[in-house]
């Protein structure tokens, strides 16, 4: 299978990396990174989306936001013009889920399948390959895609029809962020309480407060690396989307909405760019004090 995959960022590069480690042939396109070190590792590069859909029977498309996915798939020079029946199109950002059933009604008219297929697990599991993948669509096309999927995540998961891959992946960030929230307060009041924070990320982790986001992000903010695995930008994006897909749903996220004022007030200090667990930076202002070793 010739995989074209467009989009080179920060989880676009170690996916396609892994397609490659795995065997895949691909071709690769990226409007705005460099992606050398792709080619070097042996895939073709191309001059445009419509090129990689030409050369490639599944096109794989990783960008940041909605208007990237339909620019890159429907605009001009877009996959969709380069696309043949029977090719498929996967699409891995994480977007509005009514953007991906625009998608798939376009491309379903060409004869080329669609699925969404959001990911989860930041930079670091992008890199092992070990990303949580949750995919809507058709259950043919999903079979068909998932030893590919495989490839780059552990978790490879249908959760419905094209859009609930999405949907999936807005809940995951509205539980991921409020549980930064969390951690953050909880760790700004033991250490404004005198407390060692170390201490009490070793007391807690263990039990019933533990989880992946603590273990995750605890470390980072202890050492004070806010280095972006998931910038604060993005997760300000997908709230957004979490937002606008519950009003359209007449589901109340206020919970959602004020985790978004955070990240809004930490975007006008400047951490737009700064790894999530920088929340805990709004906390500290506050409470005029720092939670590190």
């Amino acid at each position: 299978m010739k995989i074209g995959f467009i989009g080179l960022g920060i989880m676009g590069r170690p996916m396609a990396k892994n397609l490659i480690k795995a065997g895949y042939k691909l071709t690769v396109y990226d409007k705005f990174a460099s992606f050398d070190d792709i080619i070097a590792l042996g895939a073709d590069s191309a001059a445009s989306n419509r090129e990689v859909a030409e050369k490639s029977d599944l096109i794989i498309t990783m960008l940041p936001n909605s208007p990237h996915v339909k620019e890159a798939v429907l605009g001009s020079g877009g996959v969709i013009e380069g696309c043949r029946t029977g090719q498929i199109v996967v699409d891995m950002s994480s977007i509005a889920p009514a953007v991906s059933q625009e998608l798939e009604a376009a491309l379903k008219a060409k004869g080329v399948a669609f699925l969404d297929a959001p990911v989860s697990g930041g930079e670091p599991k992008a890199v092992d390959g070990t990303l949580a993948i949750m995919a809507g669509g058709d259950q043919k096309t999903f079979d068909t895609v998932k030893p590919v999927l495989e490839k780059m995540g552990s978790s490879v998961v249908l959760t419905g029809n094209v859009g609930a891959g999405n949907v999936t992946k807005l809940a995951n960030q509205i539980i991921v962020a409020l549980n930064i929230a969390a951690v953050s307060e909880a760790f700004v009041l033991a250490a404004k309480s005198g407390v060692d924070p170390v201490k009490v990320f070793d007391a807690i982790k263990g039990g019933l407060a533990g989880s992946t986001v603590m273990n995750a992000k605890v470390p980072m903010i202890l050492d004070g690396n806010f280095k972006p695995g998931f910038r604060i930008e993005l997760h300000v994006k997908d709230l957004q989307n979490a937002l606008d897909t519950g009003h359209k749903v007449n589901a109340p996220l206020p919970l959602t909405a004020n985790v978004m004022e955070t990240l809004q007030a930490l975007t006008v200090d400047g951490m737009g760019k700064n790894d999530h667990s920088a929340i805990v930076r709004f906390y500290e202002k506050l409470a005029q004090i720092e939670v590190r070793k």
